[in-house]
């Protein structure tokens, strides 16, 4: 039996290095950018009695290579060396730092999700990078570069079981196979490994990834049409237009060759700086979109995708602050809809969890909200949202902005509203980019009620939610100051009442998923 079929991978109860390959995967990009520069910046072509200062060159420029680089992973190995963690049954700890020494806890009863992400190189050699956020600001997650894949698996497995209370299922667990994985190195093992390593969610773990019930998977045809409809596609390649027709039109009318030269000239320039900008925000989204999926666990909501880098992401019960609907006009033959939400922990890369769905139609797009609010707190709410989504004025039951608000707001004062139910806030707005807001009652952390001088003399007032920081940004604008207040009052004991009541026992059984149901393989 090989060595791949034999072995368990558990997470380290003992302090235990990352592997010691972390620093040449890390230090890669400088590497290439330094080989980039050098291209670049290279000597000129010499003249043909020069060749012996080319050659001097070149070593001099080679030397300096050799050099930077053994310095570099020198300083790698020595941080590697004192970057170590563990897993307790409350905690993942970390300790890193020779200079200036640090030791951080992310503690289990404060995650907000945990991602594995396989940036290319990893892909190729079996490594990845594991980020565990938790609540409590920013920079107060812990990211661990690299792991062994089954290794990252392995301690993803133990976080979230951990967190979901299944502490007996994880010691009888652990106590039934030897321990393995990061605390052990050599040659031959590595090779080995690498050799017969395990498929992405094949290795055997001491606690097992909690079955995954899919749910949306986005294709490409869909994603690459919802980037070429657009408002960044189509603007930049308007632009481009405007300026290939302005170049030939001044051609024609001006005689001046040197004149032409330097106005088609400065138009090519501008015409491929918007084509490398458009094609590169394009490539972003697209490889960011391709193989998307969600899905839903014992654990919670598992979001996956990526083509270069791929990222699995699993964002615990409960653990989602906002959810936001959005759609283009352009988009509306179609009926596609963007989703976006917001999760603490994330607040200095938002873009890292912030799409649920990066485009599906009205059916998917409600399925990807029930998965993260099973229970909106009303009877009807398919039809709740799915009025929400398109309706204007008091369709609904939405409280709307009065007709004095068209002085302020003349586009879109008759989309804007708001409504409660008995477990979110909803939030409607825009007109030519339709937008709903769902904010559960629980995650409201303050109100704030303001007025502009032209609001006060309307008799309007917007009020702010105030939640974790995100993409998603909880506000009624220019409601009436009678339902603004009301408003601020009506969520503020909305929120102290739904703090108490929120549990992860209560996700479970809300989209179906029980220990009976659910058993871990």
């Amino acid at each position: 039996m090989s060595l791949a079929s034999e072995r368990v991978y558990s997470a380290p109860r003992e302090w235990v290095h990352v592997h010691p390959v972390s620093p040449l995967l890390g230090g890669w990009a400088a590497f290439a950018a330094v080989v980039g520069l050098w291209f670049y910046n290279g000597p000129a072509k010499p003249a043909p009695g020069q060749p012996r200062e080319l050659h001097v060159s070149i070593f001099l420029l080679a030397g300096a290579a050799v050099v930077a680089a053994i310095f570099a992973i020198a300083f790698g190995y020595l941080t590697w060396w004192f970057h170590t963690f563990r897993i307790t049954d409350e905690a993942v700890e970390q300790r890193k730092g020779w200079l200036f020494r640090q030791q951080r806890q992310a503690r289990l009863d404060r995650l907000q999700a945990v991602d594995v992400v396989q940036p290319l190189l990893g892909r190729i050699f079996g490594f990845a990078k594991i980020t565990i956020e938790v609540a409590g600001g920013s920079k107060s997650g812990i990211q661990l570069h690299f792991l062994r894949l089954a290794d990252a698996e392995a301690l993803r497995n133990e976080i979230l079981a951990l967190a979901a209370g299944f502490r007996a299922d994880v010691a009888s667990a652990r106590g039934s196979v030897p321990e393995h994985g990061a605390r052990e190195f050599s040659l031959r093992t590595e090779a080995e490994s690498f050799r017969l390593a395990p498929a992405p969610g094949s290795a055997r773990t001491s606690i097992a990834a909690a079955v995954e019930r899919p749910l949306v998977a986005v294709p490409v045809s869909r994603l690459v049409a919802s980037i070429l409809l657009s408002w960044g596609t189509i603007v930049g390649a308007i632009a481009m237009l405007v300026a290939v027709a302005v170049s030939i039109v001044v051609g024609l009318l001006v005689p001046d060759v040197n004149i032409v030269g330097a106005i088609f000239g400065g138009g090519f320039i501008g015409v491929l700086t918007g084509v490398a900008g458009m094609a590169s925000s394009a490539l972003k989204t697209l490889n960011r979109g391709l193989n998307f999926r969600l899905g839903i666990s014992r654990d919670g909501v598992r979001i996956a995708h990526g083509l270069l880098e791929t990222t699995r992401q699993t964002v615990p019960p409960g653990r989602v602050q906002a959810v936001s609907f959005s759609q283009s006009v352009l988009w509306r033959r179609r009926d596609w809809w963007q989703v976006v939400i917001n999760v603490a922990g994330y607040q200095d890369n938002q873009d890292a969890v912030s799409t649920l769905i990066p485009v599906g139609t009205t059916p998917e797009a409600l399925l990807a909200l029930w998965a993260v609010m099973p229970d909106l707190g009303d009877p009807d709410a398919p039809g709740t949202i799915a009025r929400a989504l398109v309706g204007q004025g008091g369709d609904g039951g939405f409280v709307p902005s009065p007709p004095s608000a068209r002085w302020v707001d003349p586009w879109q004062w008759h989309r804007r509203g708001v409504r409660a139910t008995d477990t979110a806030l909803l939030i409607r707005s825009g007109r030519w980019v339709r937008r709903l807001t769902v904010l559960p009652h629980e995650r409201t952390q303050s109100l704030s009620l303001r007025q502009g001088p032209l609001q006060r003399a309307l008799g309007l007032a917007t009020v702010e939610v105030h939640s974790t920081k995100g993409v998603v940004k909880p506000v009624a604008h220019h409601l009436a100051v009678a339902d603004a207040i009301e408003l601020v009052n009506a969520q503020a004991a909305r929120a102290r009442q739904r703090r108490s009541l929120q549990t992860p026992e209560q996700w479970m059984v809300k989209v179906g998923i029980s220990e009976v149901a659910d058993e871990r393989q």
